[in-house]
């Protein structure tokens, strides 16, 4: 199993940006030091616990400051830019990364920024962009020559020679492009499903295992599609985790720290507006007024001492059926900075070498439909 690192970034309200943005750096500087696989940063434009509208930004500071973290978007909001312009920003950082730039993507699920961009996310036009614009992009980056693209959205060309001198150039450090990552939040989500029929690197948010299960579905229904044979090593659970010496110092840190707090205050009142809570409980019968920070603790989080993790983490990749990579979900502890990364450390170096053995079919065979 490797380890890597998801990061909205989530940051409270009141720690300035540059605060922030150093917090963030400091946290992918440990994490290349542990040996973490990969870091995938977010994009949002209207949450204050988000507050991060440029990860390709951070992510360019962060290059200078790792040696062997891969490091991605996780995702570009595609509907919220030109395809062609961001084909030739990525690929350019591509290239700075010297081949380590992972590629994420997401449709954007914020009502707030759909309201920014006057984008319609409630029929679902949000979606619609997101597979338009990558198909815009990756068509810049093939060796195509020359192509005029009429799409509902965008339009865009890439145009011929023009002068003897002038001419589309820009294409990725990696070929054919960078990996491409997305992530999935609903039950038979699009989003998973595209990864399926595309090959991409598909990524499950931090929800209860027993929903999570059905994710894998979406992406074996998506490689149907297209005749793919998805492989489960590829799959990125990501998940609250805090580590520490006894069960009761990693409570006392998670439930009554930063964790606990983004929780309270801001992640379980967004799921609860949007109705989706549900994705939190281990049993449908459970009263939304039970999906607590410490009902979530309890039930979905990893946290307790190097073994207890170990035993979580082992039920969790039982109950969905097997996973390849552990993304752990980030948090600011800037106030309490020496426990977080004690957390990040005992993982790699405490809990990792208790489920070793814990390797999935690579392979599950798909028939084309």
């Amino acid at each position: 199993m490797e380890l890597g690192y998801f990061t909205m970034p989530s940051h409270p309200p009141e720690r300035g940006l540059k605060e922030g943005h150093d917090w963030d750096l400091q946290t992918f500087r440990w994490l290349d030091e542990l040996g973490y696989k990969e870091a995938w940063i977010g994009e949002h434009h209207t949450a204050p616990w988000e507050p991060h509208p440029s990860p390709d930004l951070l992510i360019a500071q962060a290059l200078l400051q790792t040696k062997q973290l891969r490091l991605g978007p996780g995702g570009f909001l595609l509907p919220y830019h030109h395809p062609a312009e961001l084909a030739n920003r990525v690929a350019m950082l591509d290239h700075l990364s010297g081949g380590r730039l992972n590629f994420g993507v997401a449709a954007s699920g914020l009502p707030s920024d759909w309201a920014m961009f006057h984008v319609d996310g409630m029929s679902g036009v949000n979606r619609d962009m997101t597979r338009e614009a990558l198909d815009i992009i990756l068509r810049m980056w093939s060796s195509e020559d020359h192509f005029d693209y009429d799409g509902k959205f965008w339009k865009v060309s890439k145009p011929e020679m023009m002068f003897g001198f002038l001419k589309p150039h820009i294409r990725p450090l990696q070929l054919p492009h960078p990996p491409i990552g997305v992530a999935g939040l609903s039950k038979n989500s699009d989003t998973l499903k595209l990864a399926g029929e595309r090959g991409f690197l598909p990524m499950s948010l931090n929800l209860n295992p027993a929903y999570v299960g059905s994710h894998w579905d979406a992406v074996e229904e998506g490689a149907r599609r297209s005749g793919r044979t998805p492989d489960r090593n590829e799959w990125r659970m990501v998940r609250e985790v805090f580590v520490a010496e006894t069960d009761e110092e990693a409570w006392k840190l998670s439930v009554g720290g930063m964790m606990g707090r983004m929780m309270r205050e801001y992640f379980l009142p967004l799921l609860s507006n949007f109705g989706f809570k549900d994705y939190l409980k281990h049993d449908p019968s459970v009263p939304d007024s039970d999906v607590t920070v410490e009902y979530c603790a309890r039930h979905n989080w990893l946290v307790g001492s190097p073994a207890t993790v170990a035993e979580k983490l082992e039920q969790v990749y039982a109950d969905v059926g097997g996973f390849g990579h552990l993304l752990v979900f980030g948090f600011d502890y800037a106030e309490n900075p020496a426990a977080w990364q004690n957390s990040l450390r005992l993982l790699k170096e405490d809990v990792l070498p208790r489920v070793r053995h814990l390797v999935p079919n690579s392979r599950t065979k798909v028939a084309a439909e």
